[in-house]
């Protein structure tokens, strides 16, 4: 991929990710309702304006935790901002991530990589720490779009991901986005 593929959404975009269209298109209780359950540990990796932290934060409830992890701190700000003096800043930690690196010592049941993962460069250190932070039940979900990653480019990260010892579990259909549940061992 060139660079030009690889750039990050800039924060001032934010908006575009997160609206009642996009809602209704790409619901997330519909999207995720599969995978999270109460009391889980989940990683929104990449998580924007928290599109889909927020939601997650309800499905996990009062005894969950959502890590809600961005490489850039404005759109960790955003979700703050959504967050405050609510109930929901008790169950979502906010994570500033490295370039090339996660950086989490917790233990994930379920990771979310929607959108995100054609803006890695390293991809395969990226499955590969994904790998030490998903628990041995967990499910990794990967969603791109099909306007910035072409069948083959997708295909290419699953065999990544296949590499660092993940297995492909089901490809859910989720509106305009290839897809991915992938789990290790």
């Amino acid at each position: 991929m060139d660079n030009e593929q690889k750039r990050v959404c800039p924060v001032e975009r934010a908006g575009s990710l997160d609206n009642r269209i996009r809602r209704w298109l790409q619901n997330p209780k519909k999207i995720l309702g599969p995978y999270i359950k109460e009391g889980m540990t989940v990683l929104d990796l990449g998580c924007g304006p928290g599109f889909f932290s927020i939601e997650m934060a309800q499905m996990v409830g009062k005894s969950g935790r959502v890590i809600a992890s961005d490489l850039q701190e404005g759109m960790l700000q955003k979700v703050r901002a959504k967050i405050e003096g609510t109930e929901l800043q008790q169950r979502i930690n906010l994570h500033q991530c490295k370039e090339n690196k996660i950086g989490l010592t917790d233990n994930a049941d379920f990771v979310l990589a929607f959108y995100m993962l054609h803006e890695v460069s390293d991809q395969e250190g990226l499955f590969n720490e994904i790998r030490t932070i998903l628990k041995p039940t967990g499910h990794l979900l990967i969603v791109e779009p099909p306007f910035h990653v072409s069948k083959s480019a997708f295909e290419t990260t699953i065999k990544k991901a296949q590499s660092a010892g993940f297995t492909l579990f089901e490809r859910p259909k989720i509106f305009f986005s290839k897809t991915a549940v992938l789990k290790w061992h």
